[in-house]
């Protein structure tokens, strides 16, 4: 991993130590952290926290949580502890392997677990290791999926974001274990197919699947200069902090 600078989220609400070439987060950690419908009290523990972009965003729209980041990478998990120390959100940082949990959280079971698995099961893997390890897949999305399930309370909320493409893996998944599953289709410009999917399932629930009509990040139908142009939806939840509130869209 390359010496870590600091990055603004949420309109410069947080400053979050990143490596310079190895794994950035980026939009899709704040728009998971944005769905995730957690209140004040509550217990949330992140699957591959990395650096906790999407653990800290949470954390800083919603106080009052008990944060848990596991992050399998040792100098990721640094960042992270460094990152809520710097942004004054308390939350406890394992170092762990979700294909072998630590013990501590074996015992524990949370409110919430959000979750950005590696997107890629093929192709080039980055050079960088740090960054191959968090955007290939090495253990399935089955096992993250199930994993995520196991360490929910019976009534818990399962928060993802992930490819379009890999629909049919999350559904077959969730459906043995969790209902009242809420797609959002996220597309990048309107007209364009969804690239991302964001996922939230009650674990034990029966309450029939519902697919929410598109997210459009931007405004523009194509990227014509620098300027940012990001819809006023998007704005909101990307650089005010807003919540995507999936339940009641």
């Amino acid at each position: 991993m390359t010496e870590p600078r600091r990055d603004g989220f949420l309109g410069g609400r947080l400053s979050i130590a990143q490596p310079v070439a190895g794994y950035r987060a980026g939009a899709d950690a704040v728009m998971l952290a944005a769905a995730c419908p957690a209140q004040a009290g509550e217990s949330v523990l992140e699957l591959g926290c990395g650096a906790g972009t999407a653990l800290f965003c949470l954390g800083a729209r919603v106080p009052g949580l008990r944060l848990t980041g596991l992050e399998v990478q040792d100098s990721y998990a640094a960042l992270a502890r460094e990152n809520a120390d710097q942004n004054g959100i308390p939350a406890r940082i394992v170092t762990g392997d979700l294909t072998r949990m630590p013990p501590e959280l074996r015992a524990e079971s949370f409110d919430h677990v959000i979750s950005n698995p590696p997107y890629f099961t093929s192709g080039t893997v980055a050079p960088d290791a740090g960054r191959g390890t968090a955007r290939h897949e090495d253990a399935p999305l089955s096992l993250w999926l199930e994993t995520a399930l196991r360490r929910l309370r019976p009534g818990g909320w399962l928060t993802l974001i992930h490819r379009a493409e890999r629909l049919s893996v999350i559904l077959s998944v969730l459906g043995a274990g969790a209902g009242e599953i809420t797609i959002l289709p996220v597309s990048a410009r309107i007209g364009r197919d969804a690239g991302r999917i964001i996922v939230l399932a009650r674990k034990g629930a029966k309450a029939p699947l519902r697919l929410l009509s598109p997210f459009i990040m931007h405004e523009k139908p194509s990227h014509s200069a620098d300027a940012e142009d990001l819809t006023a939806e998007a704005h909101a939840v990307l650089r005010d902090g807003a919540p995507l509130n999936l339940r009641g869209r």
